[in-house]
C-alpha cells in the first residue's frame, strides 16, 4: 500500500487557516470585564489634590523651601480681589494673588472668572489676608 504525498500536499496547502472568533470575543469581554472592576475611575485633579494635600483643596506647593504663609492663586484676566467686601485688586501682579494660607483653610475664596471674592475668618483683616506674589 503506498501513501500518496503529493495529493495530501496539495489538499494541506489549498486549504486556509481557520480561526474561530467566538472563544476570541468571549477572551476579550471577559479580559475587559477584569480591567473595568479592578480599576479605580477618579478624575486626575482630584487624585492629584488627595494625594498631595490630604483633600484640603488648597493648590499643591511643590517647592519647600521658605516659609509657606502664602499661596499663589493665578485667574486668567484677573482684575479685581475683594476680601470681606472691601476692594484689594492693588495686590494683583501678572494675574495671580497670595491669598494666606489660613485664609485657604478657614476662610472661603471664591474664584469666578477675572474675580476672585474672599471671606476671611475672624481676626484677621483683609490686608493680612492677601499678598503680592513675587
Amino acid at each position: 500500500m503506498a501513501i500518496d504525498v503529493k495529493s495530501y500536499k496539495k489538499r494541506v496547502s489549498s486549504q486556509k487557516p481557520n480561526f474561530n472568533l467566538v472563544p476570541f470575543i468571549d477572551i476579550l469581554f471577559t479580559l475587559m470585564i477584569f480591567l473595568v472592576v479592578t480599576s479605580s475611575f477618579a478624575p486626575a485633579s482630584d487624585v492629584a489634590a488627595t494625594d498631595q494635600d490630604g483633600g484640603t483643596g488648597k493648590p499643591n506647593m511643590t517647592d519647600s523651601s521658605g516659609v509657606k504663609e502664602y499661596y499663589v492663586v493665578p485667574v486668567a484676566n484677573l482684575h479685581k480681589v475683594t476680601v470681606n467686601g472691601e476692594d484689594m485688586s492693588s495686590m494683583i501682579k501678572n494675574n495671580a494673588i497670595g491669598v494666606l494660607a489660613s485664609v485657604m483653610d478657614k476662610g472661603e475664596v471664591n474664584i469666578k472668572p477675572g474675580e476672585i471674592i474672599i471671606t476671611t475668618p475672624d481676626g484677621i483683616s483683609p490686608q493680612e489676608a492677601v499678598h503680592v506674589p513675587n
